[in-house]
């Protein structure tokens, strides 16, 4: 992390801990699931369907909840405490899917795990105009992606050698895969430590007799303000679409991989490898938007999405799968956090956590649109392609929103 102050430096370290985590749920949970449904004599499809299903549900919570906790962030000395909360509540749900589980309870406490993650992130972000000036937000919030690829892989490692090897071990299937979930919860508290004791909140509304419901109360006025600001407007309308796309991917790449007849080793493996190969690609794309527009950096990285799509529909082997990893780490990284950064420069600096509220009911809570595309098309036709091919539009649609969003944000992009 050279070039970093010791604050950018505890916030990247944020995203180390809970990468851990989204590792777990592009690789270990969705093959656990299926397993375990399979198990119980429900179709290949049916259990890709519910896993999309129960993905869509944690992102209309957090969606619904996000601009209302966003807004009582806002206000000073709350924002690392409604961080704090989200975050135990993540790292517990966590350590409790190696309880042994049925499939449906399995699915209910991944939920909860995702609900306080996908929260905290909304508090994170919003920390990005805290711990750095806007001239450095590209920088750091692509050493945010990039060490948290690299980072995640640590107990990522860790828990592979114990599934693979734990019978060498003398560890049952069931015990290793549960130690595999105690090291990451364990893992994502330890890297959050710093950012926990070393925060403080910049920018912040000034604490009134009744904070929440004063935060509250100023929610009505945002509809009317990004109706004066069709750049913001424009740029989440955008958002919507492309990240959709994103994350959509993300959660369902390891389901359509074993519905096409990739091996889970080969799908961990692989899945590994995009961590290795986005981290360099971040860290790249972070150098790129000091001398090229984050805007334009954020069209070719869509473009190279719908690649990714157009690709996966024809994938049927384990290489092209190692192949179409390698493809998605090389934008992976560079799209969410040039998008972050992309956003932070153009919102109220004293308002970041309420618009970053917004800024997640149009970026994880429209994933709700894709793994719902996802799951249906494949419970109506029987096969997870049909449900894939309708990504491609969406990125499609994303990028001729965001080039609109682009030009109302002027000739300099952002």
């Amino acid at each position: 992390m050279k070039g970093l102050n010791r604050q950018e430096r505890n916030w990247v370290l944020y995203d180390v801990g809970n990468s851990a985590f989204v590792m777990l749920t592009a690789t270990i949970i969705p093959i656990y699931f299926k397993n375990l449904a399979e198990g119980a004599g429900m179709s290949g499809a049916d259990s890709t369907a519910f896993f999309g299903y129960a993905s869509s549900l944690v992102t209309v919570i957090v969606a619904l909840l996000g601009p209302g906790l966003g807004a009582v962030a806002d206000v000073r000395g709350y924002k690392k405490r409604l961080f704090l909360g989200a975050l135990l509540l993540g790292a517990a749900g966590c350590a409790l899917l190696a309880a042994p589980w049925g499939w449906f309870g399995f699915l209910a406490v991944y939920v909860l795990a995702k609900i306080g993650y996908q929260g905290s992130l909304i508090f994170y972000d919003s920390m990005l105009g805290d711990v750095t000036g806007e001239e450095r937000m590209d920088l750091v919030s692509s050493h945010g992606y990039a060490w948290g690829y690299i980072g995640s892989c640590i107990p990522f490692v860790a828990s592979i050698l114990l599934i693979l090897c734990g019978d060498r071990l003398g560890l049952s299937a069931g015990t290793a895969m549960s130690a595999a979930f105690l090291i990451n919860a364990v893992w994502w508290i330890a890297m959050s430590a710093p950012l926990l004791g070393s925060f403080e909140q910049r920018y912040c509304a000034e604490k009134g007799s009744h904070p929440v419901r004063q935060s509250l109360g100023r929610l009505s006025g945002v509809w009317r303000e990004l109706k004066a600001e069709p750049k913001i407007l424009w740029f989440l309308a955008a958002f919507f679409f492309y990240i959709d796309g994103v994350y959509t991917i993300i959660d369902m790449a390891t389901s359509y991989g074993k519905d096409v007849g990739i091996s889970d080793t080969d799908l961990m493996l692989a899945l590994l490898l995009t961590q290795v190969v986005a981290f360099p690609c971040s860290i790249l794309f972070g150098h790129i938007a000091k001398k090229m527009e984050g805007g334009r950096l954020i069209q070719i990285s869509i473009v190279g999405y719908v690649g990714v799509v157009l690709f996966a529909l024809q994938m049927d082997q384990a290489w092209e799968f190692w192949l179409l990893a390698v493809w998605v780490a090389v934008f992976q990284g560079g799209i969410q956090a040039l998008s972050r950064s992309y956003f932070a420069k153009i919102i109220p600096k004293e308002r970041t956590a309420e618009y970053f509220g917004f800024y997640d009911i149009f970026g994880k809570g429209a994933a709700f649109m894709g793994t719902m595309l996802v799951g249906a098309a494949a419970q109506i036709s029987g096969d997870t392609r049909t449900g894939v091919g309708l990504l491609a539009v969406l990125f499609v649609v994303g990028l001729l929103l965001f080039r609109r969003a682009d030009r109302e944000a002027g000739e300099g992009g952002a």
